[in-house]
């Protein structure tokens, strides 16, 4: 079965342009293209494509507010693609929460991006949300009420040190449920979260307002510690280093791996070398395989590791990936992670 597409933008030149590159891939049929939502609202009814792509910025309708009315009414699978900037950051964010699956700056064939190169990353991506389970919207990111959260800090310090996560596709909204979940005393903890540079800064304010511990956009030799988060920043490679008993960050512009910087799996394996036993690591919603065999290296290294399940995983892609090489000693659905770890650590206060 082809993957019926419906192209959403008010320039005709760009519909022009995506569907010559979508329509190049045998797996891949337009079946519709509209300058605006009103437009794409009466395809929707009649098409009902499988993936619609759609632009943020259209007369009489912005994106967003289609978006939001789509996914009420009449759910489908959206990757939005569109010109972003350090002031749009929040946009993407907004996507994300009213259920886009995935989010992509609009291409362009200035300088060294050729027609083949830019219809390649296009193509993948109209694939991954094919294959995407439909994000909901409607979830409320609200602090867990469970009774292990109530645990003293004092309970949660002679523990693990470090937490590690790694995410992609869909892990906006998933690092909201599990962080949002967890204590103000939270062990030091790395994450990366594949985003585009501009977009990370204002990423980690927003998991600031919904955390009671710090939450900040790395910087280089930032310290790890207790009660704070640090976020990879986009197009940096992220490590953990240890100086005599403490932890910080190193930041680095080396080439991308798996064509990702930051590289989840250059997180874990520095973690791995580092702080072994004493962290807990976890590879949520993704898509591709960035971040698996770092966490069979923090395994093999003595962490405790979860990766989200299947049904709660936007692209179960990085999980599945980081399952099959047996990384892995818990499989949850989203809402359970942040149990899970906590209590892992009280299960080690107690041994």
């Amino acid at each position: 079965m082809k993957i019926r597409t419906l192209i959403v933008d008010d320039s005709a030149v760009i519909r022009t342009l995506y569907s010559r590159m979508l329509s190049s891939d045998p797996e891949i049929e337009i079946v519709g293209v509209a300058c605006d939502p009103f437009e794409a609202r009466e395809l929707l009814v009649r098409l009902r494509p499988d993936v619609m792509t759609l632009d943020i910025e259209m007369p009489r309708m912005d994106g967003l507010t289609f978006l939001e009315k789509v996914m009420e009414y009449l759910p489908v699978r959206t990757l939005i693609i569109s010109s972003f900037s350090g002031a749009g950051a929040s946009q993407l964010l907004r996507a994300f929460e009213l259920g886009a699956v995935d989010v992509i700056s609009k291409p362009t064939l200035q300088g060294q991006s050729t027609f083949e190169q830019v219809s390649h990353e296009l193509i993948s991506r109209v694939k991954a949300v094919a294959h995407a389970n439909l994000p909901n919207p409607t979830v409320h990111y609200l602090k867990s009420k469970n009774s292990l959260n109530k645990y003293e800090a004092i309970h949660l310090k002679q523990n693990h040190k470090i937490i590690a996560i790694g995410a992609s596709t869909g892990g906006t909204e998933a690092l909201k449920v599990v962080l949002s979940a967890l204590p103000e005393n939270i062990p030091g903890t790395v994450i990366v979260q594949h985003m585009p540079p501009v977009f990370t800064k204002t990423y980690a304010a927003t998991l600031q307002r919904l955390c009671p511990f710090e939450v900040k956009e790395a910087e280089d030799g930032d310290c790890v510690q207790e009660g704070r988060v640090i976020l990879a920043p986009g197009n940096f490679h992220m490590t953990l280093v240890k100086s005599g008993n403490k932890f910080h960050v190193a930041l680095d512009q080396n080439p991308p791996l798996h064509g990702v910087r930051p590289s989840v799996d250059i997180l874990f394996q520095s973690v791995a070398k580092v702080a072994g036993p004493q962290s807990i690591g976890m590879l949520l919603t993704g898509m591709g395989s960035d971040g698996a065999r770092g966490l069979l290296e923090m395994k093999k290294a003595g962490s405790f590791n979860i990766a989200q399940d299947e049904l709660t995983s936007v692209v179960f892609g990085m999980p599945k990936e980081a399952i099959a090489l047996k990384a892995v000693h818990a499989i949850l659905p989203l809402d359970k992670i942040a149990d899970a770890v906590l209590i892992r650590i009280l299960k080690r206060i107690a041994s």
